[in-house]
């Protein structure tokens, strides 16, 4: 059984920066793609970013490309999200998520959640 569990969230004002950790724990490695979703009030989850089990290799959602940094730390099984130049747009409820493969700008499958932390930016 694999859980995930995030951190980092908080109240930034715009322009700030926030790191998001993912803590995976797991029996056995099971996983191949971490995510990082958002959900705003009233809006639908969005994808933005994911990154490989090695590192190797990662990728974003235009609206966070060249702000957001996707990585990953395999001695301490956890991946980050670093989030530099915040805006009121990113406020949201932050997730990671588990996939058992890896897939080049993939979006979609990912089974296992984690429940969120939440991230405001102010204006």
């Amino acid at each position: 059984q694999v859980r995930l569990v995030e951190s980092g969230g908080g109240l930034v004002q715009a322009g700030g920066s926030l790191r998001l950790s993912c803590a995976v724990f797991e029996h056995s490695p099971t996983w191949d793609t971490i995510g990082w979703f958002r959900q705003a009030p009233g809006k639908e989850r969005e994808f933005v970013a994911a990154i490989s089990r090695t590192g190797g290799n990662s990728y974003y959602a235009d609206s966070v490309k060249g702000r957001f940094t996707i990585s990953v730390d395999n001695a301490k099984n956890t991946q980050y999200l670093q989030m530099n130049s915040l805006k009121p747009e990113d406020t949201a409820v932050y997730y990671c998520a588990a996939r058992n493969y890896f897939s080049n700008y993939d979006t979609g499958n990912f089974g296992i959640w984690g429940l969120g932390t939440q991230v405001t930016v102010s204006a």
